[in-house]
């Protein structure tokens, strides 16, 4: 029964993910927002629901190595799998914009997240903690980063340097007449309910699971409850590359990183402290060296070609096998 539920948890969060995309994707283009923006922003939150909605709910029960775990197992899998499996279906290109501000961010994001957690190298103290007023250093940083976007996406709709939504002025008309603004809204909101609830689900499931197997949460963490999480994140970004929008894609997966960082993990930190053992610290490492190549990849030639993805999905296949040997 147990597998059951974590099977339903799964599919609440997914389709709730879903949901809340298309209602949040249908208002912000109602209101004529750019859609690298909403791929960086609705797109990107809210498709890191499920990790929100997990994370959150396993600080409030003090099951933290489940919320750590799931943040970097899904930061590692949303670069190595959904980038890479998008290249390989079809070559993706990157946006300047997103090459000079949002991936540096993300990095700088991860490796500001290693250092708080180095309390015994560089704080003195007896153990890795993030802290909670150090998870409201995140918190602030993320609310400068949204701030960042919203004020980036307004002065370059006034200067007319955004156009991409006005093209297809005839195709959002008839997109309006179909779903009305209140079924955008109530589509939002109930995809909203079943990610609560497959969060819910899914941290309870995984952690029985853990327990009857006599493995780590960290492990659960990494591996089922991070990739279930992910779902959302491949399935969105593979549609968004097969139809060309790879702006969404990989705007997706940045923003997705970002979110996780500064507000999934550090809200967790908030509301219950969160320790870093030698392997979760060895995880963030990774997490820095994968983001390190996919950046390099991007910049090259301002994409990732079918090569470069099938690297990235072989490393990350070496990455399952290396944490659980370890």
């Amino acid at each position: 029964m147990t597998y059951v539920l974590l099977i339903i948890g799964f599919v609440f969060l997914v389709k709730g993910a879903d949901f809340f995309v298309s209602g949040s994707s249908a208002i912000a283009r109602f209101f004529k927002i750019p859609s690298f923006i909403i791929g960086l922003t609705i797109v990107a939150f809210g498709t890191s629901a499920p990790e929100a909605a997990v994370s959150i709910t396993a600080a409030f029960k003090g099951q933290n190595d489940i919320a750590l775990g799931n943040v970097v197992g899904s930061n590692i899998f949303n670069l190595l799998v959904v980038v890479g499996v998008c290249a390989l279906i079809k070559p993706i290109g990157v946006k300047t914009s997103i090459l000079a501000k949002e991936f540096p961010f993300s990095i700088l994001a991860t490796v500001a997240l290693l250092l708080m957690g180095l309390d015994v190298f560089f704080g003195g103290g007896d153990s890795n903690i993030l802290s909670r007023n150090e998870g409201w250093v995140l918190i602030l940083f993320f609310c400068i980063f949204v701030f960042m976007l919203v004020t980036s996406a307004l002065s370059a709709r006034k200067s007319g340097e955004i156009v991409d939504l006005a093209d297809d002025a005839q195709s959002e008309e008839s997109s309006k007449k179909k779903q009305p603004l209140w079924k955008s809204i109530l589509l939002a909101v109930v995809g909203l309910a079943g990610i609560i609830g497959g969060g819910q689900l899914v941290v309870n499931s995984a952690r029985e699971i853990a327990l009857s197997f006599g493995i780590s949460e960290s492990l659960i963490g990494l591996t089922i409850v991070a990739i279930g999480t992910s779902l959302p994140e491949l399935v969105t970004s593979i549609v968004a590359a097969t139809k060309g929008e790879s702006d969404i894609a990989i705007g997706n997966v940045v923003g997705s990183n970002i979110f996780n960082i500064l507000f999934v993990l550090a809200l967790s930190a908030a509301i219950h402290p969160v320790s870093f053992d030698l392997n979760a610290l060895i995880d963030l490492g990774i997490l820095i060296a994968v983001s390190l190549l996919t950046y390099v990849f991007a910049i090259a030639k301002k994409g990732v070609n079918r090569i470069e993805g099938g690297i990235m999905v072989s490393l990350y296949i070496g990455y399952m096998v290396y944490i659980i040997l370890r």
